[in-house]
């Protein structure tokens, strides 16, 4: 029997928009679409390529920065000509691997953002002005998600347990697929914390402060300097959501690939992508589409 073609939706049909930065975040993502969809024609002014598919009856357009160019700037720009082909998105999602701080995360764990104690959930800790006597003061205000969003991660936090089975059996689920291989976790990858703190069975999913700059932190007392800011509310660093917040209020979910320090490598990477992936695909399976129906989309915002 012959295999039935993708359906081809139109651009207005897409209300979700989620976008990765790396080519290994766009390829965990496409593997957690329910459905795929058959490719659009862009806009002449549209450089992006999208994969298209839905997940939980909810019609999504998925982009990944071009390679090689990453950052808040280019974040923005990918996010800016998503909305314009897809004039009905009214969710975003940033989804992919971060930095962690330890030990209030560890490798494998999950992120999503998250305001805490005052702070917006996610600060662009490069963005700034240095006042007097030297002292660095960070300005800005990022945007939230709308509220439809919010009220979603609070049934999502609510029913933790449950929400951690659904990105187990996500995961899981990549067993199956031979050209997922590489997304699984080995038993080569191994936590350099385990010695100190122990094995680090179970999967954490935390809610809270991630920050945002145009510089890979890869240094453990820049890292920890930047987190006592914050009174140690701060989770993980990452490199584009801070591009996206003001034009393109999203959720941000990352999964924790290194320590932000002198030892960041790329060995827990393919595996963060997956289980970033898999957390987003569990929160748009409690955001119910009659909650987006109502909603303004992120353009006319």
């Amino acid at each position: 029997m012959s295999k039935k073609p993708p359906i081809r939706l139109t651009h207005q049909a897409y209300t979700i928009g989620w976008i990765c930065a790396l080519p290994i975040e766009g390829g965990a993502a496409s593997f957690m679409l329910d459905e795929e969809h058959a490719d659009l024609v862009n806009p002449g002014s549209d450089t992006n390529s999208y994969w298209l598919g839905a997940i939980s009856g909810h019609n999504v357009a998925i982009a990944c920065l071009p390679s090689g160019s990453y950052g808040n700037n280019s974040a923005a720009t990918v996010a800016a000509r998503m909305i314009s082909t897809f004039p009905n998105i009214k969710v975003g999602l940033m989804v992919g691997i971060g930095g962690g701080i330890p030990s209030n995360v560890r490798l494998g764990d999950v992120v999503i953002s998250q305001s805490k104690n005052g702070h917006n959930a996610v600060i662009q800790w490069d963005m700034g002005k240095t006042e007097e006597g030297g002292k660095f003061k960070r300005t800005g205000s990022l945007n939230n998600p709308p509220t439809a969003v919010m009220t979603a991660l609070s049934k999502f936090q609510a029913n933790s347990v449950r929400s951690r089975q659904k990105i187990k059996a996500c995961l899981e689920g990549l067993k199956s697929r031979e050209e997922a291989k590489a997304f699984l976790k080995s038993d080569s990858m191994k936590d350099p914390l385990d010695a100190t703190l122990g094995a680090h069975d179970t999967m954490g999913i935390h809610y809270g402060l991630i920050a945002s700059g145009n510089q890979v932190i890869k240094d453990a007392a820049t890292r920890d300097r930047l987190n006592a800011d914050y009174d140690g509310d701060l989770l993980c660093f990452e490199m584009e959501a801070a591009g996206l917040m003001n034009d393109f209020p999203c959720l941000v979910i990352r999964g924790i690939c290194d320590y932000s320090d002198e030892h960041k490598n790329k060995v827990w990477q393919e595996y963060a992508a997956a289980v970033a992936a898999a957390c987003a695909k569990t929160f748009l399976s409690v955001l119910p589409a009659s909650e987006i129906t109502g909603m303004k989309t992120i353009q006319g915002q």
